[in-house]
């Protein structure tokens, strides 16, 4: 079955993490990804480990099911043939920092006049206006600055970085939809638009009951550690074994714990009777009353109980745990591929978007540097094999 990307042509000049993960996405669904490196170096993930016969797994992985090319954009023979790839593009995607394509001469407007119908998505740490536009920006940064962090992490504690990069993987996905909602307009108006995803803005706009407590009840949120703070009991404990999570998020859920427990008379304990006032109440006498019972039960005995009260409820796992859990495997999160440059096969993460039908699994791997360059300058571009032979010998590819 035909995937549902297929047909379009996406150029990608992104690099490091978050306009790759955009673009992976396209490509895990059908689009042709065209990566487009700098001749010799490349994107700066070839260097981000884990390394293995010089090759990067990080870049493998968030550059699986894509075409890679060589081009030297700053060159004149290097723009005139990014002219020509644009033509024949839907969609361009770059994260460079702010102003370095158009000082190149790739403006919108001058994408526009080549192409119409392209949509040209941009990715920044601080949007493509504004007094911080030309700053650069990593995932950390984005973190610090959008108020993640300082809601993050224990109370008695320093603000924290969230371990993963969401920030990048956020923004990167805020712009595959992005890319996707310009694709369906242009079907009805014929003609591109301009994306603008930023960092911060995309953190920001995550924050849901964190920045609703400050502009709606003038409260100042703070780090909690795991406990939310709108819903209670809603956090990690401690088991005979292990630690755990679980959420109550509504008055029968709590119920079915208090019978649980055996201490149905919380259920109408003047602490603990509606959310709101077992939020107030949490720390100092609920949590203690929960925990002293879950203390006397190993995890998996736990698991049994609240589940079959279909409390929500979770093991607190490792990365080797759930990668070789069952539910991974049932789900198909782990790809195999053999990815040249290692010279063998790798697992690496899915896709988390299961559209019934679609082949669930990587297309290809990530490319080494210039890989495709014959294959895309001949076909598409209709350059000659020696002409590609001398564009290379010149750094132009």
């Amino acid at each position: 079955m035909a995937r549902p990307l297929e047909g379009i042509r996406v150029l990608d000049l992104t690099q490091a993490y978050s306009g790759p993960f955009c673009t992976m996405n396209l490509a895990d669904h059908g689009a042709e990804v065209i990566k487009i490196e700098r001749p010799g170096s490349g994107d700066q993930t070839r260097a981000w480990g884990p390394m293995e016969n010089d090759y990067s797994g990080y870049y493998a992985y968030i550059n699986r099911n894509k075409k890679g090319v060589t081009l030297n954009l700053a060159s004149d023979e290097g723009k005139k043939i990014f002219t020509e790839l644009i033509k024949t593009a839907d969609v361009v995607c770059e994260n460079y920092k702010v102003g370095v394509l158009e000082k190149l001469g790739f403006t919108y407007e001058v994408m526009k006049e080549i192409n119409p119908r392209i949509i040209y998505g941009s990715i920044s740490g601080f949007g493509l206006t504004g007094d911080l536009a030309s700053r650069p920006c990593y995932d950390i940064v984005a973190q610090a600055m959008s108020g993640m962090m300082s809601v993050t992490g224990f109370a008695d504690g320093p603000p924290c970085k969230i371990g993963p990069s969401v920030g990048d993987s956020y923004t990167g996905a805020y712009l595959c939809m992005g890319v996707l909602m310009a694709l369906y307009e242009r079907e009805k108006t014929g003609v591109g638009r301009r994306l603008d995803v930023a960092m911060v803005d995309t953190l920001y706009s995550t924050m849901e009951n964190f920045v609703v407590e400050y502009t709606i009840a003038g409260k100042h949120p703070h780090r909690a550690g795991n406990q939310d703070p709108s819903i209670a009991p809603f956090d990690s404990f401690k088991a005979k074994d292990a630690d755990f999570v679980m959420g109550c998020g509504t008055n029968k859920m709590f119920a079915g714990l208090c019978s649980a427990m055996g201490k149905e008379e919380l259920i109408e304990d003047p602490r603990f009777k509606t959310n709101l006032l077992r939020c107030e109440n949490y720390l100092t006498d609920l949590k203690p009353i929960v925990e002293e019972w879950t203390q006397t039960k190993t995890v998996a005995e736990l698991e049994e109980i609240i589940c079959g009260l279909s409390i929500p409820f979770g093991p607190i796992l490792t990365i080797p745990e759930v990668s070789d859990s069952d539910l991974t495997k049932e789900r198909n999160m782990l790809w195999e591929v053999y990815q040249p440059g290692m010279d063998r096969t790798i697992k690496i993460p899915g896709t988390p978007i299961k559209i019934h039908g679609e082949v669930d699994e990587a297309q290809k791997a990530a490319p080494v540097l210039g890989e495709d360059n014959v294959a895309i300058y001949t076909e598409v571009l209709g350059i000659s094999a020696e002409e590609v032979a001398a564009l290379e010998e010149n750094n132009i590819i």
